[in-house]
């Protein structure tokens, strides 16, 4: 990934942060961002993760994957493994987790197992074939882990192979929007242009990312190519978990939306 000299402000984790435009190589963005996610991923982005899609939106008010007994899941970017436990816990008859962080998949053992769970844990890059069945899930999702696809159209095609037909496919990550717009001095300002998809790096507590921020329409139109109908999709905040947060992010939130929910089926 050779790093050339545009620098430019990008919104990461409800910041603002420098960042450097540069060209994406598949192999060193899984480099890097699997290193950042085995050493300070967790520490410095937190963990998103069941019953929380993001900030302000909650499976408990939304209700998308509904009654889960006896359901085969799979979860893309499964982290340290909270919102596998939480749908184990609603009696999901298996559950599957993918990660390209192999630190991440240990704490999800770990984690697992300490509360009687088990799960099929596999480490590599969700645009890859890594041995997962095809036709086989009621769900695979995703909370805030399908932004780091480096082939977005090529995951969400392997995604509908893996679901059997009617399978629903839920995922969220940070609304496109909030990528562009910081707030300041009570203000809304724009710091980046939406329309921008190139890829940058980026360095949080000495340790380096790599992203692009994708439109709204580009998860849209990839859906559909792969054969999804979309089914739902929830970009509101909710108000009563907003009236329990103060400051700036929280105002930002009641003017625009920070995250988006998307549920889809395999036609």
């Amino acid at each position: 990934m050779d790093k050339n000299s545009v620098y430019r402000t990008n919104i990461i984790g409800g910041g603002e942060v420098g960042a450097i435009s540069v060209d994406m190589d598949k192999r060193v963005v899984h480099e890097t961002n699997s290193l950042f996610w085995d050493t300070k991923g967790s520490d410095v982005l937190g963990e998103t993760a069941l019953p929380l899609y993001g900030a302000f939106v909650s499976e408990e008010k939304c209700q998308l994957f509904g009654d889960v007994s006896g359901k085969k899941l799979l979860e893309i970017g499964c982290g340290s493994g909270q919102s596998l436990q939480y749908l184990g816990e609603r009696h999901a008859s298996e559950l599957w987790g993918m990660d390209i962080s192999e630190n991440q998949i240990e704490k999800t053992k770990q984690r697992l197992t300490e509360r009687g769970l088990s799960a099929r844990l596999i480490c590599s890059p969700m645009e890859e074939e890594c041995g997962i069945p095809g036709d086989y899930f009621d769900f695979v999702y995703s909370i805030y882990a399908i932004g780091w696809a480096t082939d977005l159209e090529g995951t969400f095609r392997r995604i509908a192979a893996y679901l059997k037909k009617d399978g629903a496919f839920i995922f969220s990550w940070s609304h496109p929007i909030h990528k562009c717009v910081a707030a300041e001095n009570n203000r809304l300002v724009f710091k980046k242009c939406y329309f921008d998809e190139s890829w940058y790096s980026a360095s949080l507590d000495g340790s380096t990312l790599a992203l692009s921020d994708r439109k709204l329409s580009t998860y849209v139109n990839a859906l559909a190519k792969a054969g999804f109908v979309i089914e739902e999709m929830i970009e509101e905040s909710d108000e009563d978990m907003m009236q329990s947060r103060s400051g700036d992010f929280a105002q930002k939130a009641k003017m625009l939306p920070v995250t988006f929910v998307i549920k889809a089926r395999k036609r």
